[in-house]
């Protein structure tokens, strides 16, 4: 099973501000989309409370520490419970927020990063990527557009 990462940071890997993305950019929900449609997606709590409500054509999987069910959803307490639900499958993808990246980066074969080229106010942030333990297999640029409001790259990295 490929465990992927799917996510769009600033030039200081932020990820978010009051839980919400830092900018719509349709170029990049297009890129999520094409990575995550047709297979489970893993996400927190909190993500799942931004997005409102389940991602269509994906089984969805929340962790949260909290008692709860959410409909159309799986809940789970852990990333291993969120994984072992996805037993079989041959992509699964971790699509945030911040605790959850940060406690599935060891699990993780390949990240598809967006990364803007602009800094935002964040208050939440993608951990750091170890060069000595990813490498870039594709990186593909692109300017502002009438749709995007900034430059951007898309960026996959493999586990070396």
């Amino acid at each position: 099973m490929i465990i992927q990462i799917v996510v769009i940071v600033d030039e200081n890997n932020g990820i978010g501000k009051d839980n919400q993305l830092l900018c719509h950019m349709p170029a990049d929900l297009k890129h999520f989309k094409k990575h995550t449609v047709g297979h489970p997606v893993i996400m927190g709590r909190r993500t799942f409370d931004s997005i409102k409500k389940p991602l269509p054509n994906r089984r969805n999987i929340v962790v949260t520490r909290q008692d709860m069910e959410i409909e159309g959803c799986d809940v789970v307490g852990s990333i291993e419970q969120a994984l072992a639900l996805c037993n079989g499958e041959d992509l699964v993808s971790i699509v945030g927020g911040a605790m959850i990246f940060e406690q599935s980066m060891d699990l993780v074969n390949r990240i598809h990063l967006t990364c803007m080229h602009h800094q935002f106010e964040a208050d939440t942030f993608f951990p750091k990527i170890d060069p000595a333990s990813w490498k870039i297999t594709s990186e593909e640029d692109h300017d502002a557009d009438d749709k995007n409001p900034y430059p951007y790259s898309f960026i996959t990295y493999e586990r070396r």
